[in-house]
């Protein structure tokens, strides 16, 4: 009975040896068949052209005439106008038009009123377009009798701005995507960048001050480099110079988590209703969509303007983190509010203004078939809005890419991931291992009873 038993162990353990092979080879195939090809993207849609006929659509028209553009949800461009003879303009060109109340004009003249008030920490003002209104956020910071003197000066605005209030507080996020640590703070690389001499790493400019010494351990044993130049409160933005003047191998590829990145090829400015990504350390990649251009917020540290605000979740750990779509640089993170579990509000600093200001050129990616100098991309000044805009839901965050020097816990952690070829290949191991098993102890067994059989024959 106790051999029945041990020959019934050894054939369910072969059998589910040989199944668990069938069952790996199976999941090898099918995460090898649905990996993309590396370099491929999502194909671009028609709408591509929509910022660059909207923008285009109000410069033509005029600030009186004209309150803003953003992409509608087929991806049309939308262009708020004043009267039915500029109505008429947008429909010829191809966009949709939506008469509105109130003009750029009028809305800039709020937000300067707002601007001129005493200044309240914890606020923070947008122009919606696509509601034609000044919208004022207060924060959980905000006294009742701040928030007060704000409506009433509000409400002598006229009926176009909207006070709202908001849950938690407006806050700059400090810390990031791949991490950069100092005294200062935890922060993130956000985009490579290089005035053609040296290399520089463009990160959000409430990390640390002019001279912060960065790393890139905790025992700061791995220095990264010097920051060279801070631009907070006002804007936020600041620039780390390499300590050994050069980004090195893959400087136009962002990370985006799992040992995976993503190629820049350009840069450009947002626009609203574009559906863009973020990447960040604490939260990892994530997606959203632009709701404001031009937004202030006053930060405990002090008034930013200019700002891109988008409803992507953001939290401690993703400042100056790199906000990108279809592989084009938009913005890097700055702050906002809220979390990753309960959604909330963040705003970028938009690259093309920091670069501008700082004379500095983006590194990205040579075009396809294109060649490279010195085995490095080539910086490009910019790259036009129509690269930027796709039709909402249809984007992606661009090109990928692996990053180079996987560690072990992401070699583990890729491995465990179903979409790779990991789980099958240790599927495919451990039945190995267990035919492997059942066939020596097999023939271990069958020794014993040779050596018992002829030990008591020759007794």
């Amino acid at each position: 009975m106790r051999h029945a038993r041990r020959r019934l162990v050894r054939r369910v353990t072969r059998l589910a040896a040989v199944g668990g092979l069938l069952l790996g080879g199976t999941m090898v195939t099918r995460a090898v068949a649905s990996e993309p090809p590396d370099g491929s993207t999502v194909p671009r849609t028609y709408a591509a052209s929509a910022a660059d006929t909207g923008s285009d659509l109000v410069a033509r028209l005029g600030s009186s005439r004209t309150a803003g553009t953003w992409i509608g949800s087929d991806g049309k461009p939308v262009v708020a106008v004043t009267d039915e003879e500029a109505a008429a303009e947008v429909r010829q060109a191809g966009g949709e038009a939506k008469l509105v109340d109130h003009s750029m004009d009028e809305l800039k003249s709020a937000t300067s009123t707002l601007r001129s008030a005493p200044r309240v920490a914890g606020t923070a003002w947008v122009m919606d377009y696509r509601s034609n209104e000044v919208v004022v956020r207060g924060d959980s910071t905000v006294s009742a009798t701040d928030w007060s003197r704000m409506t009433k000066l509000a409400d002598g605005m006229g009926g176009f701005v909207r006070m709202e209030r908001t849950e938690g507080t407006f806050t700059t996020r400090l810390n990031g995507a791949l991490p950069l640590l100092s005294t200062a703070g935890r922060c993130s690389a956000g985009f490579n960048v290089t005035d053609g001499q040296r290399d520089f790493i463009l990160t959000a400019g409430h990390c640390g001050p002019d001279g912060s010494v960065w790393f890139a351990d905790n025992r700061g044993t791995q220095q990264i480099g010097r920051t060279v130049k801070q631009n907070f409160p006002g804007a936020d933005f600041s620039l780390v110079e390499y300590a050994s003047g050069d980004a090195g191998a893959g400087a136009e590829v962002v990370s985006i988590g799992d040992g995976k990145g993503v190629r820049i090829t350009g840069l450009a400015d947002p626009a609203v209703g574009q559906r863009v990504f973020r990447s960040g350390s604490t939260s990892g990649l994530r997606d959203g969509e632009v709701t404001a251009v031009n937004a202030t917020v006053n930060y405990p540290e002090g008034t930013v303007t200019g700002l891109i605000e988008t409803n992507v979740c953001a939290e401690p750990g993703d400042s100056g983190g790199p906000m990108f779509s279809e592989g084009i640089a938009l913005g890097v993170t700055s702050g906002g509010s809220g979390d990753c579990n309960a959604g909330g509000t963040t705003f970028f600093q938009p690259v093309t203004k920091a670069l501008d200001s700082l004379g500095m050129k983006m590194i990205v990616a040579a075009p396809s078939g294109a060649g490279q100098q010195n085995g490095s991309p080539a910086p490009t000044p910019s790259a036009s809005a129509t690269q930027s805009a796709i039709a909402p839901g249809a984007a992606s965050p661009g090109s990928s890419t692996p990053i180079t020097g996987i560690t072990a816990s992401t070699l583990l952690s890729r491995l465990a991931d179903p979409k790779n070829v990991g789980p099958g290949l240790l599927v495919i191991a451990g039945s190995m291992v267990a035919l492997v098993a059942t066939r020596f102890i097999r023939a271990e067994q069958d020794r014993k009873a040779y050596r018992r059989y002829y030990s008591a024959t020759w007794g």
